[in-house]
């Protein structure tokens, strides 16, 4: 079942004011009957299942000319018409957050994120967030290529995910940190602690990945003909327990959620990771019962060419108290 687009503008590239207009025709290889909700969620990527659903409570879907219900069953060569409103204007504003700072010059920061926090205001999200610190801290000077929602970020980290993140409060700084980020010249290295117990003592999961085509907030494995972005990510055992094991992570490609699912692609997810671990410890009681403030995920070294002083420079962060806590009680 394909869909064509008559007109589609890119939804991430509206101004605040405008709205758009989105016209979706089923083509002749559409076969069977779907419902409209279903249809829509899995074959645009851009509308997740709830935003279709408020978009038809909202009556701004029509079905050939029509209002239409979620339960529509289309047909093929129906037409689909969808007006998507003007979207929130977000922008992040400075709050008096503790951080805890690594490294700082007049160019850029490398700042060790708790566990818990959020790197930028998004949905639902629009204060608390490592942004809305970094700029009280720098006072608004940042580099503005990530725009008013992601002054200074470079990259991001998962929430439940602890460690060192870089921040860039100039320009020049941000796109010399990209490209090395890009170039895979900047290392980034992870300790995670996966339920299970691996085989082998070190390997590479080369496997793209994508959006899921049903849980939209989730990413997974791309089968083929699935649309996804390359993803490499190699590991090293560093530490077996008799449920458990420790190991380091280093990226190759930096998508969203990559060594999460890349783990998980194993049998070996991430523990306390609520989202892609379908073993005990994927659930926030179980979580909590191990002591974890989020998924045990930490990104403990980074380095780097300095993008203006062209120097190398190297950090690590200590594994925050939780983890390390939850390491001794399983020797």
């Amino acid at each position: 079942m394909m869909v064509s687009l008559l007109m589609f503008n890119e939804i991430s590239d509206l101004e605040p004011a405008e709205s758009i207009e989105l016209t979706v025709v089923a083509d002749q290889s559409f076969s069977g009957r779907s419902r409209l909700d279903q249809y829509l969620a899995t074959h645009i990527e851009e509308l997740s299942r709830a935003r279709v659903q408020k978009l038809i409570d909202d009556g701004l879907i029509k079905v050939n000319g029509v209002i239409a219900k979620a339960s529509l069953k289309l047909k093929d060569g129906d037409l689909i018409e969808i007006t998507l409103p003007p979207p929130e204007v977000l922008e992040a504003v400075a709050e008096n957050i503790p951080l805890q700072i690594v490294f700082e010059d007049e160019h850029m920061l490398v700042i060790n994120k708790p566990a818990g926090m959020v790197t930028h205001p998004g949905a639902g999200v629009n204060s608390g967030t490592l942004v809305n610190a970094v700029l009280y801290h720098c006072q608004g000077s940042l580099s503005s290529i990530g725009g008013v929602v992601r002054p200074g970020i470079v990259h991001r980290l998962d929430k439940d995910t602890s460690g060192l993140i870089m921040v860039a409060k100039s320009d020049i700084a941000h796109k010399g940190l990209s490209e090395q980020l890009q170039s895979k010249q900047a290392k980034r290295t992870y300790l995670a602690l996966l339920e299970g117990v691996a085989k082998a003592e070190s390997g590479k999961v080369d496997a793209p990945i994508g959006r899921h085509p049903l849980k939209r907030k989730e990413m997974t494995i791309a089968k083929e003909g699935q649309r996804g972005r390359s993803a490499v990510t190699h590991y090293l055992v560093v530490e077996h327990f008799s449920k458990f094991t420790l190991v380091e992570c280093r990226l190759e490609t930096g998508r969203t959620h990559q060594i999460r699912v890349h783990m998980a692609s194993l049998n070996l997810p991430v523990a306390g990771d609520i989202v892609y671990n379908r073993k005990t410890s994927g659930s926030l009681e179980a979580r909590h019962k191990l002591g974890l403030q989020g998924q045990a995920l930490h990104a403990a070294r980074l380095s780097f060419i300095h993008p203006v002083t062209n120097l190398l420079l190297e950090f690590q962060a200590e594994l925050p108290q939780d983890f390390e806590q939850l390491l001794a009680k399983l020797k």
